[in-house]
């Protein structure tokens, strides 16, 4: 056999592997699904699960799962979909997915909801996904906070658990003290982060001006930062800081983990806080209760959304994978492996109550403070968040440094916050 008719014949070969196997390989298709929580105990093992469950379905489609750490996310998702690349499962933070609905990127969920007859009363934190008359996301999580209280310091000073702002107040002024005599308080009535990012300072800031009837924003979006409610919110804000009821210039990380080692007495905080509790000096010391202050600051967490620039049949897959995610099997499963609440109002946690014993608390919390219409993001200000949080951290700070009015600085907040909106 010459080389010339060898080559003819392995040639044709290769030809007719190729054509055979072309169709095959055809058959089976990728999504891509980028997240930073994949390595996450919990909702990571969640996520996992609802991969599984879509693959079994779809045996001839597989899903890529990535991850982005959380810091480089925004921008990665950004060169993404700049770039004509998405993933088609779209899983963004509650306050960056607008930006990606202004351009355009993400589907109008609507209509498919609808087809599906998927019942979203009661989904906790789903208003926040609705952007300019389109359903542009299915929220994920949607948290409350909840109430931490050293039981023993507390009794200790004949105290009881508070019930409002004025007890509250009471017990921080009890409860901060000097226990070495430096004349420096070394216990602290409450813990705050009162350095870092923007979006932290706000949510601290929140727990008080909630409670004094205060709102950033009202329901169409106005600035409404210059009234008698918000005064009262910024200026309880200021008595606990500049007091040094709480400690200052430290991470939320650092503060919850002086919380659970026993050196602050009460703390508000997510979900999150207990595990944290659980391996600290002072974890038998430790009580959760529901929070004193009405409402309770909530927050939409992280969504889930589709890339509006792919094919159809991709986009009734990845319609598939949102409605496993969102069953009442796999929300009832979110609320057993992240030990968090699901957002639909449907699902069955009375395996995760025997798990988390608080876990009525967290519910309870995170329902009213959706009832509420609470969220960290001010409505009308989304697409400048990080700007707003930024700005309000700043003057927030000037105002306990320089000993100001809380009165003018909610003027000044109001000014700049309507500056920032026009941009």
């Amino acid at each position: 056999m010459t080389q010339t008719f060898r080559r003819l014949i392995l040639g044709s070969a290769a030809a007719i592997a190729l054509a055979v196997a072309g169709p095959a390989m055809a058959q089976t298709k990728t999504l891509k699904f980028v997240s930073w929580q994949k390595d996450e105990r919990g909702v990571g093992d969640w996520w996992a699960n609802v991969i599984k469950a879509f693959e079994a379905k779809h045996p001839n489609v597989k899903i890529e799962w990535t991850k982005v750490e959380r810091g480089a996310y925004a921008d990665t998702m950004t060169t993404l979909f700049a770039g004509g690349k998405p993933p088609e499962i779209v899983h963004l933070a509650s306050f960056e997915f607008q930006k990606f609905a202004d351009q355009g990127w993400l589907e109008d969920l609507g209509p498919y909801v609808k087809k599906a007859n998927l019942d979203l009363r009661g989904w906790a934190g789903q208003s926040a996904c609705e952007w300019k008359g389109k359903t542009a996301c299915l929220m994920m999580l949607y948290f409350g906070n909840i109430f931490a209280y050293n039981e023993e310091m507390l009794a200790k000073e004949g105290l009881k658990p508070p019930t409002n702002w004025a007890e509250y107040l009471a017990a921080l002024k009890v409860l901060t003290k000097d226990t070495n005599g430096d004349r420096i308080p070394d216990q602290f009535g409450t813990g705050h982060e009162t350095k870092g990012g923007g979006g932290q300072y706000l949510s601290e800031l929140m727990n008080y001006t909630l409670d004094a009837g205060g709102r950033w924003t009202d329901d169409k979006g106005k600035v409404t930062i210059n009234t008698p409610q918000m005064i009262e919110g910024l200026a309880r804000w200021k008595e606990i800081v500049r007091n040094s009821y709480t400690p200052r210039d430290l991470s939320a990380g650092e503060t919850r983990q002086m919380f659970a080692d026993g050196r602050i007495a009460m703390k508000f905080d997510g979900p999150w806080l207990y595990p944290i509790i659980q391996k600290g000096k002072a974890r038998d010391q430790i009580k959760i209760a529901p929070v004193p202050f009405n409402p309770p600051l909530g927050g939409s967490s992280n969504i889930l959304g589709m890339a509006s620039e792919i094919p159809a049949d991709a986009k009734a897959l990845v319609w598939d994978f949102i409605a496993i995610a969102s069953s009442d099997k796999f929300q009832s499963d979110y609320a057993t492996l992240a030990a968090s609440t699901p957002p639909s109002p449907r699902a069955d946690t009375s395996a995760a109550k025997k798990d988390t014993p608080h876990f009525d608390i967290l519910v309870d919390m995170a329902k009213k403070a959706s009832a509420a219409g609470v969220d960290r993001i001010p409505r009308g200000l989304e697409i400048q968040y990080n700007e707003f949080a930024k700005m309000i951290m700043e003057e927030a700070q000037r105002m306990i440094i320089n000993d100001l009015d809380p009165k003018a600085v909610a003027a000044t907040m109001q000014q700049k916050a309507e500056a920032i909106q026009k941009q």
